[in-house]
């Protein structure tokens, strides 16, 4: 399987990953980034991609950047047909400023076998354990029980 990559404004960085194991390419800041309090700034990276047939890209936060820094990543759906620059999202979600250098791995590409089911309306879905349990009901199952 292969990822193509297509460099732009000579910028951009390939993504890759930090180690072999890793399940997401690091994607890379294309230029310094100063996020004022609460600010959200759409930035691109300076690539575009043609992802594998059967596939979608997931770009997620680093684990690092919203636990040290408050800094969130929003969206995040590429689809397989896709051709533009790759974008990602950042918002700052405390009341401080946040600089970031150029070259810092900012978020992370999962590359992800996609499925098209058919559609079917029902008039009633099949029972589970869970039922309609929402946010937080596992929690209460567990506490209860």
């Amino acid at each position: 399987m292969e990822l193509q990559i297509t460099l732009l404004q000579n910028k951009g960085m390939p993504p890759r990953y930090a180690h072999a194991t890793d399940a997401g390419l690091d994607l890379y800041l294309p230029a310094s980034l100063r996020l004022n309090p609460h600010e959200r700034k759409t930035i691109g990276l300076c690539f575009a991609m043609a992802l594998p047939s059967g596939t979608v890209g997931l770009i997620r936060d680093k684990s690092s950047w919203p636990s040290k820094k408050g800094l969130a990543l929003l969206g995040g759906v590429i689809d397989q047909g896709y051709r533009g620059e790759v974008k990602i999202i950042l918002l700052n979600t405390t009341s401080a400023l946040i600089e970031i250098e150029a070259g810092a791995p900012i978020a992370q590409l999962l590359i992800v076998p996609i499925h098209h089911p058919t559609v079917m309306v029902v008039d009633q879905l099949d029972e589970t354990s869970r039922g309609v349990g929402g946010f937080g009901s596992t929690h209460e199952v567990t506490r209860t029980a």
